[in-house]
Formats: C-alpha cells, sequence, structure tokens
C-alpha cells in the first residue's frame, strides 16, 4: 500500500502541486468567511436527565441565559433623581435589546415588579414606582416604602439602598428577526449602554453587567490578543527551525505547509457551515503546532537519505516511504483520538472534536502527502559527510552519549523507579482535580478582568446575581393551594436555605407565608402556612404567573436557589442537598426535579464531564494500541508508547490540581488534544530505533542513530512548542494562560519522557540482548 501511495504521488507531482494550489486558494475563501459563533445552548449537555427538565419548562418559565445589569451610586444612595434616570434609561435599553425576553425582563421601574400592603379595607397593591412619582423627598419616602413592601431588598435592590439592578432573560434568537442571536453583537450593545449610562449620569454612578453573553463578548474581545500570541509563537517556531535546520528554504516550506493545515482547517469548518466558538479559539494553535512536530519528521526522513549522487526526487521518496508509517500512526492515533472528544454530548465540545480531527485531516494532506512532493523538488544536495546536522550532531554527541546511557538495564531500571515515584505522586494529585471551576466568578477570565470585578460587587451588594439553581417541584393541579403540598414546599425552602454557599431562596411557599402575614395586619406571628383552605387561597391568589413561581394551574412551582459563586463545591452542596431532601421524602405527593438556571446547566455539564473523562481517555489510549499494534506488531511497541503518554496525562492533571484549574468543558478538550503530541514522539522514535534494528545494529548504537536524527527533532519540537506558548502566561484571558502552562508541561513532559521513559521500557519489556525488541510478534 505505501509503494502504491508513493508511485501514485511522486509520479503525479505536478498535479498534485496543482491540485494543492487551486484547493489551497478555494479554502483560504471559505477561511475567510468563517465567525465566531457562540451560543447558550452550545454549552447544555442536551442528553443529561437535568436538561429533559429544564427544556421542558423553559417556555414557560424562560431559560437560564440571563444577563443583569447593576447601577450603583458612588456616594451610597439610590434616591437621587439622576439615579433613577439612569435605571429608567438602562431599563429601557434592556427592553429593546435583541434576543429579550420582555415578559422576563425585572426591575423596580418596571410593571411586573408590583408590592402589597395591608390596608383598612384588606390588601392595597401597585407598582413600586408610582404612576405619580416625583423626584421629592416625598416620592423617594414612598418609593423606599414601597421597595419594602414589594420584599426585592436584595433582590432587585442593593441590601444598603446604594444601587438597584435590571434583569432579563435571553433568548437564542432574535424575536424581530427570527435569526440566531448574535452573542458578539448584543455584548457590545450591552457595553454602549453601560458607557451611555456612565456618561449621563457624569462619573456619578458605576455600572456592573454580568451574564453569559458579557462572558461571550469579553472572551471575543481577546480574539486579537490570541491572534497576537499566535503570531509571536510561529516567529519563535521559525527562528527555532531555521537554527535546526540552516536552511532558509527548508524551514519556509516547513512553515507554509504548517500553515496551510491550519488554513485548511478553518476553510472547511466554513464549508461543512460551522463558525468557531471562543471557547476553541485554541484548537488551531494545537493543529499547527502538531503540523510542526509531523513536518519536521518528514524534513528528517528526506535529509538523511540524501547523498552523493543521489537525486532530490529520490531522496525525497526514500524519506516520504521511511515516514509516511509512522507518520499515519500517530496522525490516525491523533485523529481517533479527537474524534472521542465528541462523546460528551455538548454541542460545543463536538465542535471541537471536528474541528481537531478536520485539522488533522489537513496535516495528512499538506504535511504527510504535500510536504515531501515539495521537498523533490526543493532539497538541498548534500555530500554524505554534510548530511542532515552533521555540525550539530558533533555538537550535541557527548549529550546524546550521556543519553543513549539509558539503555543500560541498571540506568534503565533507575529511570522507570523515578518514573514510578512521578506516576504515583501524579495519581495522588490527580485525584483532587475538581470537576467544575475552581474560583468565583468566571475562570476563563482574569480575575481582575472587569467581569469578575463586576461580578464580586454584585455579589457584595446583593442577596442574588446571575448565579441561580432552579429546582422544580412537581405536584398536581391545584397544589399550591393544598396545605399538605405547599408545606412540603416550604420546608424544601428552608432546607435550602441552610446549605452552605446558598444566599437565598425564592419560592412560592415563602411568598405565601409573607401575604398570610400581610392578611394579618403585618404580624409576624402569622408568617406562617394558614392551615384554612380558604385563608390558603388568600394567601397564594395575589401572586401572579408572571412571577415565574408558579404555572397556569399551580401544578409546577420553580424555586429559585440563588448560590454565592458557582464552584464546584457549592455546585455539589446544592445537588447533594437536593437529593437529600427527596430522600427522606419518598412518599411526598411532590417531588423536586433538578434542575434549570445557570448553575443547574453547570451541575449537568459537570456531571457530564465526570461521567465521560475516564472512557474518553481509555478510547484514546485503545486507539494508540490498536494503531501501534497494528503499525508496529509488537506489544513491546504498545507499551513503550502507551505508558510515558499514561505518565504525562496523571502529571498534567496533578498540575491542574496543583494549578487549581478545573476539569470542565473547557479545559477536557484541550488536556485530551495534548495527548497528540506525545503520541507522535514516542511512534517516530519507536518506528526509527525498529529500522535501525532491522539493518542489524544493537539497540544501544539503534537508539544513539536514533537520538541523532530523530530524537533532535523531537527535543526541537518540544522546546520550540514550548517556548511558542510560553507567551501565553501574560495572555488577557485567563483560559489561555492556563492551557499555555498545561501545554509547556505536556510539550516538554512528553519530550522527556520519549527521550528516556521508552528506550528503559524497550532494555527491559523487549530483553534486548535476545534481539527481541522490534521484530514482528
Amino acid at each position: 500500500m505505501i509503494a502504491t501511495l508513493e508511485q501514485a504521488l511522486f509520479a503525479n507531482r505536478r498535479w498534485v502541486v496543482v491540485f494543492f494550489v487551486v484547493a489551497t486558494c478555494l479554502m483560504a475563501w471559505f477561511a475567510s468567511r468563517l465567525t465566531i459563533d457562540a451560543g447558550f445552548t452550545k454549552q447544555i449537555p442536551l442528553s443529561h436527565p437535568y436538561m429533559d427538565v429544564f427544556l421542558e419548562h423553559r417556555e414557560v418559565f424562560g431559560g437560564a441565559n440571563q444577563v443583569v445589569i447593576a447601577v450603583m451610586a458612588n456616594d451610597g444612595d439610590m434616591f437621587t433623581e439622576e439615579f433613577i434616570d439612569v435605571l429608567h434609561q438602562l431599563t429601557d435599553a434592556m427592553f429593546f435589546l435583541p434576543g429579550v425576553d420582555r415578559t422576563q425582563v425585572y426591575s423596580i421601574l418596571t410593571a411586573n415588579v408590583r408590592f402589597l400592603e395591608v390596608v383598612e379595607d384588606g390588601i392595597r397593591g401597585g407598582n413600586v414606582l408610582p404612576a405619580d412619582f416625583e423626584p421629592s423627598a416625598k416620592g423617594f419616602q414612598q418609593l423606599r416604602e414601597n421597595i419594602l413592601k414589594a420584599g426585592v431588598v436584595g433582590r432587585l435592590v442593593a441590601n444598603d439602598f446604594s444601587g438597584a439592578l435590571v434583569s432579563a432573560k435571553l433568548q437564542e434568537f432574535n424575536p424581530g428577526t427570527g435569526e440566531k442571536l448574535n452573542y458578539i453583537e448584543v455584548a457590545n450593545q450591552i457595553e454602549e449602554m453601560r458607557n451611555e449610562a456612565i456618561a449621563a449620569s457624569d462619573g456619578k454612578f458605576s455600572v456592573h453587567v454580568i451574564g453569559f453573553v458579557k462572558v461571550v463578548g469579553d472572551i471575543a474581545s481577546g480574539v486579537l490578543d490570541v491572534i497576537a500570541f499566535f503570531c509571536i509563537a510561529f516567529g519563535v517556531v521559525t527562528v527555532f527551525v531555521y537554527l535546526y535546520m540552516r536552511s532558509v528554504r527548508l524551514t519556509a516550506l516547513l512553515q507554509a505547509c504548517s500553515l496551510l493545515a491550519v488554513l485548511w482547517q478553518l476553510g472547511i469548518l466554513n464549508a461543512l457551515g460551522y463558525g468557531i466558538d471562543p471557547m476553541s479559539i485554541l484548537i488551531p494553535f494545537l493543529i499547527f503546532a502538531i503540523a510542526v512536530s509531523h513536518g519536521i519528521q518528514v524534513i528528517n526522513a528526506a535529509r538523511s537519505e540524501c547523498g552523493e549522487n543521489i537525486r532530490k526526487s529520490d531522496a525525497a521518496r526514500a524519506g516520504f516511504s521511511r515516514i509516511v508509517r509512522p507518520g499515519l500512526a500517530a496522525l490516525a492515533s491523533d485523529c481517533i483520538g479527537f474524534v472521542t472528544i465528541a462523546l460528551i454530548d455538548v454541542q460545543v465540545i463536538q465542535e471541537v472534536a471536528v474541528a481537531a480531527s478536520i485539522g488533522v485531516a489537513g496535516i495528512i494532506l499538506t504535511n504527510l502527502l504535500l510536504l515531501p512532493v515539495l521537498l523533490s523538488y526543493t532539497l538541498p544536495q548534500r555530500h554524505p559527510k554534510h548530511a542532515l546536522g552533521t555540525g550539530r550532531r558533533n555538537f550535541l554527541f557527548p549529550v546524546w552519549m550521556t543519553v543513549s546511557r539509558v539503555t543500560r538495564p541498571k540506568t534503565a531500571a533507575i529511570v522507570i523507579a523515578v518514573s514510578s515515584v512521578f506516576a504515583i505522586g501524579g495519581l495522588s494529585f490527580a485525584s483532587k482535580v475538581r470537576i467544575g471551576d475552581e474560583h468565583s466568578g468566571v475562570p476563563e477570565l482574569r480575575p481582575e478582568s472587569r467581569y469578575n470585578t463586576d461580578a464580586a460587587v454584585i455579589s457584595e451588594n446583593f442577596n442574588i446575581g446571575v448565579d441561580v439553581f432552579i429546582v422544580i417541584a412537581e405536584a398536581f393541579p391545584e397544589a399550591c393551594i393544598d396545605y399538605e403540598a405547599l408545606r412540603t414546599i416550604d420546608e424544601f425552602e428552608w432546607h435550602m436555605l441552610n446549605v452552605e454557599g446558598v444566599q437565598s431562596v425564592a419560592g412560592l411557599a415563602g411568598t405565601a407565608r409573607r401575604l398570610s402575614e400581610a392578611w394579618n395586619e403585618g404580624n409576624l406571628k402569622w408568617r406562617t402556612l394558614p392551615r384554612n383552605h380558604y385563608q390558603l387561597v388568600q394567601a397564594v391568589s395575589p401572586v401572579p404567573t408572571s412571577s415565574g413561581l408558579l404555572n397556569s394551574d399551580c401544578s409546577i412551582m420553580p424555586i429559585h436557589v440563588y448560590t454565592a459563586d458557582h464552584k464546584a463545591d457549592t455546585i455539589d452542596s446544592v445537588v447533594s442537598a437536593v437529593n437529600d431532601f427527596n430522600a427522606a421524602n419518598p412518599e411526598s405527593r411532590v417531588t423536586f426535579a433538578m434542575a434549570s438556571g445557570n448553575v443547574g446547566v453547570m451541575a449537568a455539564a459537570n456531571e457530564q464531564v465526570k461521567a465521560a473523562q475516564f472512557p474518553i481517555l481509555g478510547y484514546v489510549f485503545l486507539a494508540v494500541f490498536l494503531l501501534c499494534s497494528i503499525s508496529f506488531r509488537s506489544l513491546t511497541a504498545v507499551a513503550c508508547v502507551i505508558v510515558p503518554l499514561a505518565v504525562v496525562s496523571l502529571l498534567a492533571y496533578a498540575l491542574m490540581a496543583i494549578l487549581e484549574i478545573g476539569l470542565k468543558i473547557s479545559t477536557l478538550p484541550v488536556v485530551a488534544l495534548g495527548i497528540g503530541v506525545g503520541v507522535d514522539y514516542g511512534i517516530y522514535i519507536y518506528g526509527r530505533v525498529q529500522n535501525h534494528l532491522a539493518e542489524g545494529l544493537d539497540f544501544a548504537e539503534a537508539y544513539r542513530k536514533t537520538l541523532l536524527t530523530v530524537g533532535s527533532g523531537v527535543v526541537l519540537t518540544g522546546l520550540t512548542l514550548a517556548a511558542s506558548v510560553a507567551t501565553w502566561l501574560a495572555a488577557s484571558l485567563q483560559f489561555q494562560a492556563d492551557m499555555g502552562a498545561i501545554l509547556i508541561f505536556m510539550f516538554v513532559v512528553n519530550m522527556i519522557g520519549a527521550i528516556l521513559l521508552l528506550p528503559a521500557l524497550a532494555v527491559w519489556l523487549g530483553k534486548i540482548n535476545s534481539l527481541a525488541f522490534g521484530k514482528r510478534s
């Protein structure tokens, strides 16, 4: 098959080049049309049971995609004419924001926020902001009283009356046009609203915004930084590759083919109807990194065939024949590993899997097929004594002689023992990696970012924010006027209010108790659920369905659990509390189903990641096992490639635990994708050692020769890519900085594992003295 492929490729070199030129122009056109494609539902694990509840009740009670704007008075007093004007301006602007569900816009100025009070004739209600409101001392006193009567302190008004909120829920489409909601455009409009409000107040007020749409907007605004860092990485890689190749021609060729792989990836994505999600903006760099790794080995293989009276085309063909089998095995392992990520039923992760798989397919075309053909035209002619890297080999010869001592049984045993210690330590730390977020705020952004600062301000001044876990109380028609049913809900609300990490709870039972108090002259001893059916009806009837606390026939009653943050520990506590209550009340006619709200979505995503992380890694390693077995037909080869990879994976998880990086939808794919480079290192080194053993060399000499060619390329790739992503540590996005730290670690440690642990394992597993290493079983 390899011979047939080689013949077809090199016998039609001109047509191959013409095809790639035409196809690249087409891909460039498609890539130029690629747009950022973000969406809230893309983050949702739709197959999770929680999301069945979420989707079932979304039409009635709204979704979990919420945006909150807080206006804070710098002098601590919201009862001024200027403050009301700014709040009115933001409320109106929010109402007409694209994608907003207008029935779900709340502030003390909207008609759906009302108060109730006890009067001589019974109960009187009205809007919190009276229709005849005037900005006078009397008017503001009335407004303060209405706010207290409405019970919105801590919810829509700051606990110390220093500010107020405007809250709204977004839909996935623009109701005005019916088109899919453009999150970037909406985020920009919100930012304009903020700036206009601050300007209108002459700096007297601060405006703070939280919500998924702003997260997307802030991450997208960091895309320019990502592009800048990609350019820096490209420059660093170019310099290192040139210092290794000592050829402008070969360096340009390698970099061009690696960029083509990225261009093809982006073009094909657009051609298939995909955009690029802000959470996957680092995938193109990973594809570039893997392409550079393979390209170096392709050029090494071709240059090692150069010699006197050997034509460039013959050297390129011979190098292609030598490199194509391990290259295809490595890239196929990468591709299958990336496809397994799609096992997590979350659209954004599946799009990452598609993008990464397309990128690997592009590498096969541009670096494994096109690059050898181009080398057949451009490969510099060299005399054997000037073969690849002779000067560098002389310079590195003492280093490689030292490293090759790992082929001695005693040295190999020490390397294996040290690696075992690291693996055990890594396993102990890896178990501490949390599923979900480790910190409050949004971990994709820097702690000092404007968004996280806004989130902290809102959390400090209000009892609610954007973090809400909604539990659906499912009962029977008219359950809200059934004492036993409502008492169960009341007990549940109290139970949840005492969970660590919960700031406040809003539900129909608590509202009914307050209304019962109001009907009884405001006497606190009547803040309880009436046992009398008619009194209970009286307490519940003023609560409209627009409050979001009940549906039309009162059979569904959501309970809003507002949490202090969305850390993994907080979410686990809330979920456990709900499960504990259901377990303690198995015969209740009211069941509490999880979950809606953004924290409910996060809980489902965390459980989905937890369930899928080990199967995904298992499938990745299974793919490596099968492809190495097919390619090398040796169990020794499988162990030598997989064991270092497994040790590095454990250590990568340990690093995440140490750096407090949670395992979630945005980080799991990068960890899995980072394994791809490690697979390449091991397969290329093992394949070259096997070739030298077939020539009759003993293992020690075969490994020394491998170090001089493939080994040098592996070290170059590891150090170059690590240096190129080191700049990410200074990125404006915390997500990029975290991924940079993980990738630096995986690039370098995978390199070390392939250089030291792989041959050490071969010594003991293959029993080198019997020449069993490398022979087909």
